[in-house]
């Protein structure tokens, strides 16, 4: 009776999936760190977009399902890649992402040297 009494004080049998607030709360904190498919640059909870709720939907299902939220977020990595992170972990695979707006900044600000010199030299 007491190895009985220790494992479902330690939780070995598993935790309950999560109802009401808590399950809300997680939602929330999965929400916001998960970006809307086909909006710019916002998160599943800022978004009004169809695809955002049907997301949030998602996410709600597989946490009330008991699901931990490294879980969801593997699962909807495998579906939609790592795109779906709002803060994507850096590797070669995400370089674009990390650096992408940096390199097209330099290349513009490149751009913009060369036409202003150019420019200068065609007036001395």
């Amino acid at each position: 009776m007491a190895c009985l009494l220790l494992a479902v004080a330690t939780g070995a049998f598993g935790a309950a999936p999560p109802t009401g607030v808590e399950l809300e709360a997680r939602l929330d904190r999965l929400a916001a760190q998960l970006r809307c498919q086909v909006c710019d640059n916002q998160t599943i909870a800022d978004s009004d977009a169809k695809l955002a709720r049907d997301m949030k939907a998602v996410v709600r299902e597989q946490l009330a399902a008991g699901r931990s939220e490294e879980q969801v977020i593997a699962f909807l990595r495998q579906r939609y890649g790592d795109y779906v992170l709002y803060k994507p972990p850096l590797r070669p695979g995400t370089w674009a992402l990390w650096f992408g707006p940096f390199v097209l900044l330099g290349a513009g600000l490149l751009l913009l040297w060369r036409a202003l010199n150019r420019q200068k030299g065609e007036h001395a």
